[in-house]
């Protein structure tokens, strides 16, 4: 199961990418996290189904200090940054 998610709100200088890379690492899900230029948060979990959507939730509370506004998903979505991904789960620029 894949999970492309984009998070808007509050998401930004608040530690949401680094609480990210933390939880998908705790749940076992590859994929990746990065800010985006317009102030949302993009990310992209591949994994188990239980455990992406898992990390699906986790991104509508976000890290202590985030306020989240919304989240859109689109499930089973190929990794946008193409090809199958590195192993694991990474921040990215």
């Amino acid at each position: 199961m894949t999970a492309h998610v984009h998070v808007v709100g509050r998401v930004q200088g608040v530690s949401f990418r680094a609480y990210t890379e933390r939880e998908a690492r705790r749940l076992g899900v590859g994929g990746w996290v990065r800010n985006l230029a317009d102030g949302r948060v993009e990310a992209w979990f591949s994994g188990p189904r239980d455990a992406v959507a898992e990390a699906v939730d986790w991104c509508r509370r976000g890290s202590p200090a985030a306020v989240v506004d919304d989240v859109a998903v689109v499930w089973d979505a190929p990794d946008p940054r193409g090809g199958a991904g590195e192993p694991g789960f990474a921040v990215v620029c």
